[in-house]
């Protein structure tokens, strides 16, 4: 017999069903004893409800119905019935169970209901198995879907960008070195330095904090490309917002400017946003239940509220004078901070906001500088609750404007000039931007911390599983 999975029983199943045998796998979430009957409630993952099964216990070794219990996964062949119980439809009264594999009580530890996320990222090896977990995991799914989806209905070509780098295209400096040297006696230079010519890849290497670099090359030959894979920052930042390995969509786009990029950032989100109300409601009205009591309301007013578009300056000034008393003072030039971005979008627009013209200081080396030697055609999309979740630009075309902006951060010619190069021969006009992934599951889900929204978080001092 087919196996059915508890998804498609509870959303497809009609009338005509009733009676007919199936098949279902899954683990136990609860059992529940009667004078003659075992009720199990069984979940398969494939959604976030689990539907009961009935087991007489006249029928079942007693053995066999003992050793089921949380956690035990289990087999069951039965036939489908009207449920008589509030809040189902349907159950299924258990002609033949298997036991898989058993889950003693004493020392499983997802026996009671209402651990809390703490603990759980302690066990982030079972934690998947929890309802939470699920519906985090099936939502991540989704949108990671949607997302290919996006780019390829809109012409866009997935291109794979390394993950070893000699580049650091944030500047940043915090990056995980890749080295093949003996850690305890490395080779070392005539002045004391290590000695990277002798590494694997003959040159000091790292993980990759973005693929935007190597996306535009994509973009300058494809036209419309987008990356989609893991990066890595060496920051020791233990907040609810960081991660050390997490994963970024960076779409890259030649012949557009900055209103283009823009556009394309507020269409994507509001995208994902509709996809998930679409296709995730059963996990979304769990997560609301549990975490966040208006989080379908403010998935829905990303979809329904225009952005707000407005500059870095006026935002400033937006600040100065709010009256609001922020842990991080404000001026012109200093680079905003999660607060003065949520109060931004939280209190004073109450929507979605896109900043722009960014001070050039406090922005990457390869943003085009707009007419007033001051700012650069950067945008940031800020989201309530997130802060930012997009940061993008459009991209200096210009190779001696480049190779100026090089020389001012002291960036090396040397470790870009195939990135220069590109401006050398048939440059154009291109933008683009990154979404931190993890940063769109917060939002979607509800969630408030970063490391809940991810499998395995990888975090100082935290590499476990």
């Amino acid at each position: 017999m087919k196996r059915v999975k508890i998804a498609e029983l509870l959303k497809n199943s009609t009338a005509e069903d009733i009676g007919k045998d199936i098949l279902l796998k899954g683990w136990v979430r609860t059992r529940r004893d009667s004078k003659n009957v075992v009720f199990i409630a069984l979940n398969d993952g494939s959604i976030i409800h689990h539907i009961q099964i009935v087991a007489d216990t006249e029928k079942f070794d007693e053995a066999l119905l003992k050793d089921i219990t949380t956690g035990s996964s289990i087999a069951v062949y039965g036939k489908l019935v009207e449920s008589p119980g509030q809040g189902q439809s349907y159950e299924v009264y258990a002609d033949k169970i298997e036991l898989y594999g058993k889950s003693p009580a004493d020392t499983y530890p997802l026996q009671k209901k209402g651990h809390s996320l703490e603990f759980l990222r302690e066990i982030a090896h079972l934690r998947p198995r929890t309802n939470t977990f699920g519906a985090v995991l099936r939502i991540r799914h989704a949108m990671a879907y949607a997302i290919h989806k996006y780019f390829n209905d809109r012409g866009f070509y997935y291109l794979h960008t390394p993950i070893v780098t000699g580049s650091d295209a944030e500047g940043a400096g915090a990056m995980f070195r890749v080295s093949t040297l003996d850690p305890k006696n490395p080779p070392l230079t005539e002045d004391g330095g290590v000695d990277y010519s002798q590494d694997f890849f003959g040159k000091e290497t790292n993980l990759t904090v973005s693929g935007q670099l190597e996306a535009e090359l994509g973009a300058l030959a494809l036209g419309e490309v987008y990356t989609f894979g893991p990066t890595f920052r060496a920051e020791n930042s233990n907040t609810p917002r960081h991660l050390a390995e997490f994963w970024m969509i960076e779409p890259e786009m030649a012949f557009y400017d900055i209103v283009d990029d823009m556009d394309l950032a507020e269409d994507f989100l509001k995208y994902l946003v509709q996809y998930a109300l679409d296709n995730c409601l059963d996990d979304l009205e769990f997560q609301q239940k549990m975490f966040n009591k208006q989080l379908i309301q403010q998935l829905e007013g990303i979809v329904k509220n225009k952005f707000k578009r407005l500059t870095y300056t006026e935002a400033v000034k937006i600040l100065e004078k709010s009256g609001q008393k922020f842990e991080f003072p404000v001026s012109w030039g200093v680079d905003l901070q999660s607060e003065h971005e949520r109060y931004l979008v939280e209190q004073h627009f109450k929507k979605p906001v896109i900043l722009t013209d960014y001070p050039k200081d406090i922005k990457a080396f390869y943003m085009k500088m707009n007419e007033d030697n001051k700012t650069v055609r950067a945008m940031d999309v800020l989201f309530p609750r997130i802060g930012e979740i997009i940061g993008g630009s459009q991209r200096e075309e210009n190779m001696e404007k480049l190779q100026k902006r090089c020389k001012e951060m002291g960036i090396p010619e040397k470790d870009v000039w195939w990135y220069l190069e590109t401006r050398k021969f048939g440059t154009v006009p291109h933008a683009g931007f990154g979404l931190g992934f993890e940063r769109l599951i917060l939002f979607v889900t509800g969630m408030a911390n970063i490391r809940d929204v991810i499998p395995f978080p990888r975090t100082p001092k935290n590499a476990e599983f």
